[in-house]
């Protein structure tokens, strides 16, 4: 076990893919205590992509700036790593990818942006973060398959949701009285095999953390 090296890893990829990138000591998505806790069994570089929101204690804020002031080099990226990241990246804390960018830039301000439910056996997502909806609606109506003003009810139709609730059947059956039903599918089609936004961020935090453990010596 690398315990020198620790990813907190949930719904955002699957393990078997995040091990191939980075062999590290994969835990669940982190709740309060459990960046001090790796710190103590001598983590040097933590990488925080996964976390817990409204379920759990989440991460503290001064969790993350004591294992910076103990040297612990800490990496934030696509889902709680992100929010973090972006509020604590002046401090020391190193944020990745799209999602760190749109909360540092203020397009994204919301925690439940990245929120989801999952099944803590498996991992896999029970519902679509919102951050990826957003996304993939931007995508979508560059390329046409929808309008502008369909992604914006799509968006709001979305958005009122509770994050367990954001599903795309949900999102279908809430927007089929103001979208035409071909445009509609043709949407729900790309959605569903679309991209996902907050895995992109996590294939890129785990590039840059082996980088960094590279540097490090620690592989």
């Amino acid at each position: 076990m690398r315990r020198e090296l620790v990813v907190f890893l949930g719904p955002s990829l699957p393990l078997r893919d995040a091990e191939q990138i980075l062999p590290a000591t994969y835990l669940p998505p982190a709740r309060r205590g459990d960046i001090p806790l790796a710190v103590r069994q001598g983590a040097r570089v933590i990488c925080l992509i996964d976390g817990v929101f409204f379920q759990d204690c989440s991460v503290g804020h001064r969790e993350i700036l004591a294992a910076i002031e103990n040297k612990v080099r800490m990496i934030g990226s696509s889902s709680m790593g992100a929010l973090r990241a972006a509020e604590l990246d002046t401090l020391g804390m190193e944020g990745v990818g799209e999602v760190y960018h749109l909360y540092k830039n203020g397009d994204v301000e919301s925690d439940d942006e990245v929120a989801l439910i999952f099944d803590p056996e498996s991992g896999t997502a029970l519902s679509v973060p919102l951050v990826n909806i957003r996304y993939i609606l931007k995508l979508a109506a560059e390329q046409g398959i929808i309008t502008g003003e369909q992604k914006e009810h799509l968006f709001r139709t979305a958005q009122l949701l509770y994050f367990p609730e954001r599903t795309w059947d949900r999102i279908r059956e809430l927007a089929s009285e103001k979208i035409p039903v071909r445009t509609l599918e043709k949407f729900m089609q790309y959605a569903e095999n679309g991209p996902d936004l907050k895995r992109e961020d996590a294939i890129r935090a785990l590039n840059y953390t082996r980088v960094i453990a590279e540097e490090l010596g620690i592989l």
